[in-house]
């Protein structure tokens, strides 16, 4: 089976970035000291965004190695070693044991969270909806489609999103909402994202670790979002991405996909960034270590480590107060900028029209590819 480009991509740097590597689990004791120094050794030598977040990592290894003692337990060594990666300020880096795991959580804990998984179900959908694997599905009032996948991780076929599309097809706009989408599986964030494109467009860049040093990089190299299988259904009219703090990982770019693309629109709150590919490494005790090791960009060379902010004029929160009456603040915001775009391609005069406008009045249907 072809690999798509985005998953060929990460393969190919992944490769490369474990080609750095030239150590085993055999270089360092098994005992406090040596699992420390593994695995300070291993995040020295793979791990991307020293430069970009301003760690001085010989200076947070000295400090936290200063405080292991020869009888320390397990307990007590594992959250020495999880407070040091926290650090680093990753979502992506964590510390994995048979006894905890450890996790940075501030990256979406001192954020609102946007979303209330109750409110929609109960006032947008009445509780009624279709589920195609992944994907839930519907049509609100106002005729906007919306979709709402809560994680990549949860399989998607062309079928399943054909059905939803051609379900829909009768909507002059949608909404796709992602938020507290946690990630998963990068395949399915470009299979989706290829159902509206026309033609191959460029996805993004991804670069990898070429040597020991923090800065030694490879040159960025192109991953593409592809054409859907011939007679899929594409969807080439507006579309609102909605998004908040805890949309992440594979959804963090999904998110940037979209927002390169023309009649989309990223709403809501900025991305929990988390983009970059994880490197998975053995410490000589067995705990597994998993850091950033492959940095991901945007179509237009822009880090998506931080997160992907709204597209202009279109950041909006969730309003507590008003939730407790059943609204949604950031689908009513979508629903309102969407009819305001599909009113204003309608009425456009195709010569004065800005391109992308021009397209989409030509293109409020779905179209089947070739």
């Amino acid at each position: 089976m072809k690999l798509n480009s985005i998953i060929l991509s990460l393969v190919t740097a992944l490769l490369a970035s474990l080609a750095v590597s030239c150590h085993s689990t055999d270089d360092w004791d098994n005992d406090p000291y040596g699992n420390f120094d593994a695995l300070w050794s291993l995040v020295d030598r793979h791990y991307c965004y020293f430069e970009e977040k301003g760690v001085d990592w010989d200076a947070i290894g000295r400090e936290y190695r200063a405080r292991i003692t020869p009888d320390m337990t397990k307990e007590e060594l594992f959250d020495l070693m999880g407070a040091m990666l926290n650090n680093l300020r990753d979502g992506h880096t964590n510390l994995s044991s048979a006894f905890n795991v450890s996790y940075y959580r501030q990256w979406w804990s001192d954020y609102p969270q946007n979303y209330d998984d109750r409110l929609v179900k109960q006032y947008y959908l009445n509780f009624d909806w279709n589920q195609a694997a992944g994907l839930s599905y519907a049509i609100l009032p106002d005729s906007i489609g919306y979709i709402r996948y809560p994680s990549f991780a949860s399989g998607i076929g062309d079928a399943n999103i054909n059905y939803a599309l051609y379900y829909m097809r009768d909507c002059p706009a949608l909404i796709i909402d992602i938020r507290n989408n946690g990630g998963g599986d990068l395949t399915n964030a470009e299979r989706l994202a290829s159902h509206f494109v026309k033609e191959r467009q460029l996805g993004g860049y991804i670069y990898h670790k070429s040597g020991p040093g923090h800065n030694d990089f490879s040159q960025p190299y192109p991953y593409y979002i592809e054409t859907v299988p011939r007679g899929s259904v594409i969807w080439l009219r507006p579309v609102v991405v909605l998004t908040n703090r805890s949309t992440f990982s594979a959804a963090n770019n999904f998110t940037a996909m979209m927002k390169s693309l023309p009649m989309v629109w990223i709403a809501g709150a900025t991305t929990g960034g988390g983009s970059a590919m994880p490197l998975t490494q053995d410490l000589p005790n067995g705990w597994r270590l998993r850091m950033s090791a492959s940095p991901i960009l945007t179509a237009q060379g822009e880090t998506t480590e931080h997160g992907i902010p709204p597209s202009e004029g279109c950041a909006v929160d969730l309003d507590p107060e008003l939730a407790l009456q059943g609204i949604d603040t950031m689908i009513d915001f979508a629903v309102d900028f969407l009819i305001s775009k599909v009113d204003s391609i309608i009425n456009s005069k195709h010569p004065d029209s800005p391109p992308e406008e021009q397209a989409a009045a030509g293109a409020l249907t779905i179209l089947p590819l070739r």
